[in-house]
């Protein structure tokens, strides 16, 4: 088995890459992905989203190391075992990433990743659906596959958290993702007519109807790499081992920790750590596996004088 590309994950990224990869019809793409279906409410249905990132079947359940500060205890980390991946399952909060941190890339050396050069791609994938409450339309878009909507207003607990922010002495904005990124306004999500607006639905399912395109369901053990090129992934299915051949390139788009996993399996990592663990050292690159950066989640949870139920307003 063999394509011009192998994409490990149908992920956010590798979702995306299959699409744009296959779209013109002049090369093959495989996309190797180890979760099952997302077809059912308990992924589709927004309300619902609580449950698929605590369940083994739609989430791998890794754990952080014990947390010196939190008492020892170990933080879930959840992370897509489905098709679309981690956007089959997270909590479809749609934001863009602050200016200042990708012109800080682009000044760091990585051209081509500044704020004015990432906004026309940002622009290009979504369809922005701002409804009656303003924004920033010179920097969205309106053509793209990825629906991107806002929640209703007309729950006064929306009006009494942005109030509370207010007070607080932050600014308020109408657009977060345009060009006042910071301040207290309305939450945009990738939620299209009731329904999860994930990238599989956004990118994959529609792709796969094209006849170079091919989502395999496996287990891929390592990048294959020889004479310093990746040739291939190792593949397990069905309690087989097998080879799938890349004629172009290998793309790992298998989550901020498969990823890494994959590659330090596939000999690419620190030296030592790689001797280690007895596994042969194809690339010595220290930074593989090391300095993951997560932003925490805290719940504050308070009891309502009125009687205000989230049901009325979905």
């Amino acid at each position: 088995m063999d394509a011009d590309f192998v994409i490990i994950g149908s992920g956010s990224a590798g979702g995306a890459m299959a699409s744009r990869l296959s779209e013109d019809g002049r090369h093959s793409v495989i996309v190797l992905e180890f979760g099952g279906s997302d077809f059912g409410p308990l992924i589709q249905m927004p309300a619902a989203l609580s449950y698929p990132m605590n369940m083994p079947r739609y989430d791998w359940g890794f754990r952080s190391e014990p947390e010196p500060h939190l008492g020892g205890r170990t933080l879930g980390v959840p992370r897509g075992k489905v098709i679309g991946g981690s956007s089959s399952i997270n909590g479809m909060v749609y934001v863009r990433g602050h200016a200042e941190d990708y012109d800080h890339w682009a000044q760091s050396g990585a051209a081509g990743w500044g704020y004015a050069d990432v906004v026309p791609y940002f622009k290009r994938m979504e369809n922005w659906h701002p409804g009656p409450h303003g924004g920033d339309p010179d920097r969205r878009g309106n053509s793209g596959p990825l629906h991107v909507t806002r929640g209703q207003r007309n729950n006064p607990l929306f009006s009494a958290f942005v109030e509370a922010g207010k007070q607080a002495g932050f600014e308020l904005t109408d657009d977060y993702n345009g060009e006042k990124q910071e301040g207290f306004g309305p939450m945009e999500q990738t939620v299209w007519q009731g329904r999860r607006w994930s990238v599989a639905n956004a990118y994959l399912k529609p792709a796969l109807k094209r006849p170079n395109l091919q989502l395999i369901k496996c287990f891929a053990r390592k990048v294959v790499i020889q004479g310093g090129r990746a040739v291939g992934v190792e593949i397990e299915r069905g309690g087989q081992v097998e080879l799938v051949r890349a004629n172009r390139e290998v793309i790992v788009a298998a989550s901020s920790i498969n990823s890494p996993k994959i590659l330090l399996l596939s000999g690419i990592g620190p030296a030592a750590q790689l001797a280690g663990h007895g596994i042969p050292v194809v690339a010595d690159r220290p930074g593989v596996g090391a300095n993951l950066q997560d932003h925490m989640e805290l719940y504050i949870q308070q009891a309502s004088i009125l009687p205000i139920t989230l049901y009325k307003y979905w």
